[in-house]
């Protein structure tokens, strides 16, 4: 069956192969009168342009001229390249891999088939080597892998890519020169000639900004710790006095006094956290360990405050004791 599709396939290629290569080249010319008709009536609007002393419009319309001219150029290597398909039909017909002198100009035809949207017919002769080659050749050639021999310069010509400041400025020259428009490109020159920053570096120089903006903040906060030192040093000297006094065998008497002793380690693990941490944490972290050591500081005085209260109780039994004692005496 596949030699029978093959004898009655072969006749169907070479027709509809012709027939769009020739719809193909007809199509161009048309489009090639219409795109020179465009390109004069751009380049008189530039003239006009630096005539008028507005370089900055004529620098921006050059580029959709280049645009323009390397569209025209492709175009032209294009229709070479299906006048010389459409000749060698009947050798592309009874081969069945592709011939080596053809594989430029198909590989080339499949290349643009994509990017030449006003030639459709591009797109139906890509269809039909696609069935007679395979799909692995169509591949090699849109994705410009190294055996694929499409044109250099079909490839240059439609590139996206943005025209350099050299050439910009070469189609502006030429346009004046053109049009006898006596034009200083001294200040096009200049702007060409400028290295624009990236806008998307801002973000660095904003997060330098913010680190130094940390930097004090997290200098007040080490040295706001040695006042924590400091009241914990006044915290503790109390509260290790009142538990020398205070040895009552009362329950109620020794447990403030067992929750000052628990409480000064809290104080100082909170006092030496931000101490140590922080050059490393950022500034929320900083803010909630300082939190977190005034609320601590806090607890310690209300403990100070509670251990002071039962070495009074204590002293006052003490008191009554002695008075007892006296007494009975």
């Amino acid at each position: 069956m596949s030699l029978l599709n093959q004898l009655f396939n072969r006749g169907v290629f070479g027709t509809k192969c012709k027939t769009c290569l020739s719809l193909a080249i007809s199509r161009i010319k048309l489009l090639q009168n219409k795109r020179d008709t465009h390109l004069k009536h751009m380049r008189k609007e530039i003239a006009q342009f630096l005539q008028a002393g507005q370089e900055a419009i004529a620098r921006i319309r050059v580029e959709h001229v280049i645009r323009e001219q390397n569209i025209w150029a492709a175009y032209e290597i294009l229709e070479l390249f299906c006048e010389f398909v459409l000749a060698r039909v009947p050798i592309i017909e009874n081969q069945r891999e592709c011939p080596s002198e053809l594989r430029e100009a198909i590989a080339s035809i499949i290349f643009a088939a994509p990017r030449c949207s006003d030639v459709p017919d591009f797109f139906q002769i890509k269809n039909l080597f696609t069935a007679k080659y395979g799909k692995e050749f169509v591949m090699a050639v849109s994705e410009l892998r190294p055996d694929s021999s499409v044109n250099r310069t079909v490839i240059e010509k439609l590139s996206i890519s943005a025209p350099a400041s050299e050439v910009k400025l070469k189609v502006l020259k030429d346009i004046a020169q053109e049009y006898k428009v006596q034009w200083d490109s001294t200040s096009t020159e200049a702007e060409f000639g400028k290295k624009h920053e990236d806008l998307l570096g801002g973000s660095k120089q904003i997060c330098d900004g913010a680190a130094v903006s940390q930097a004090p903040k997290k200098q007040g906060s080490l040295e706001s710790s040695p006042s924590i030192v400091a009241a914990q040093s006044v915290v503790s000297p109390d509260s290790q006095q009142k538990t020398q006094h205070v040895q009552a065998p009362s329950s109620s008497n020794n447990a403030p006094l067992m929750g000052c002793n628990e409480i000064e380690p809290s104080v100082k693990s909170y006092v030496a956290g931000p101490v140590s941490d922080a050059k490393r944490e950022t500034r929320p972290q900083a803010t909630e360990i300082l939190e977190k050591a005034r609320a601590a500081i806090a607890s310690a005085e209300r403990a100070s405050a509670a251990a002071r209260a039962a070495a009074q109780l204590v002293n006052v039994n003490f008191g009554s004791l002695k008075l007892e004692d006296g007494k009975s005496s």
